[in-house]
């Protein structure tokens, strides 16, 4: 049965977050007087970095709220007590130079607009609607799609087979008729798999090796490799492109 939608993740895949955050936080360490505190700032983004994977963890697993994260993620980099309001203040200013340097990959305009037309189009991600929806707007592609889920809303994360079935239900469509395309091997590539969605792998660096996920994903570089596959999906017998 043929592909008639395609569900993406956003931070990676649509959206350029790592970029973004590296910009982002050398303008804050620079604008706060910190480059110099830890060694080098490619130690204090590989330790935001940790932090932002620790305490996103302990959100999805709904052990802290989503301010409350946010607010675990700066006492841990600094390394210091901070109040609520001296969290989320040193959080805001963050977010000024996060927000400055957001930009979509340069293949997404072209393979939406290319898609646009044959397939219906929705969003999944692990972050929270209130960081998407805004983000999505501010990047001009808010309208692109039907709709926009979220793990914080859905009370579910990828790669729990129920949070691609949410999106699947919102489109009113069977699995088998879904695209999942995300750039994580595990979360979104075998995740999407596994609830038996056609899932789409977006390697655009090439740092993976093809041990550290095996299953049905198709593994491209570009997104301008999407349309090709999506118009030949053969995942019930054919080899996998994945690796």
């Amino acid at each position: 049965m043929s592909i008639r939608a395609v569900v993406w993740d956003v931070d990676d895949t649509l959206f350029d977050y790592t970029s973004a955050d590296r910009a982002g936080m050398r303008a804050q360490l620079a604008a706060e007087g910190l480059l110099d505190a830890y060694g080098s700032a490619e130690e204090a983004l590989l330790r935001w970095k940790e932090a932002t994977h620790l305490h996103w963890g302990r959100f999805s697993a709904g052990e802290t709220t989503f301010e409350g994260q946010r607010r675990d993620r700066v006492r841990t980099f600094l390394g210091t007590e901070l109040s609520d309001a001296e969290a989320d203040a040193w959080f805001e200013r963050y977010i000024g130079h996060y927000e400055a340097a957001w930009a979509l990959f340069p293949d997404v305009l072209p393979v939406l607009d290319a898609l646009a037309a044959r397939y219906r189009h929705a969003v999944l991600s692990n972050s929270s609607l209130t960081v998407q929806d805004r983000k999505l707007r501010v990047l001009g592609v808010h309208g692109r799609f039907e709709t926009i889920l979220c793990a914080a809303e859905l009370g579910v994360s990828k790669p729990e087979a129920a949070a691609f079935h949410a999106a699947c239900a919102a489109l009113d469509l069977p699995p088998r008729q879904v695209a999942y395309v995300g750039d994580h091997p595990e979360i979104d590539g075998r995740g999407a798999a596994e609830a038996g969605l056609l899932s789409v792998w977006i390697d655009r660096d090439g740092v993976h090796t093809a041990g550290e996920s095996r299953c049905a994903a198709r593994r491209i570089g570009s997104l301008a490799e999407l349309p090709a596959v999506l118009g030949a999906d053969t995942r019930f017998g054919a080899r996998s492109t994945f690796g």
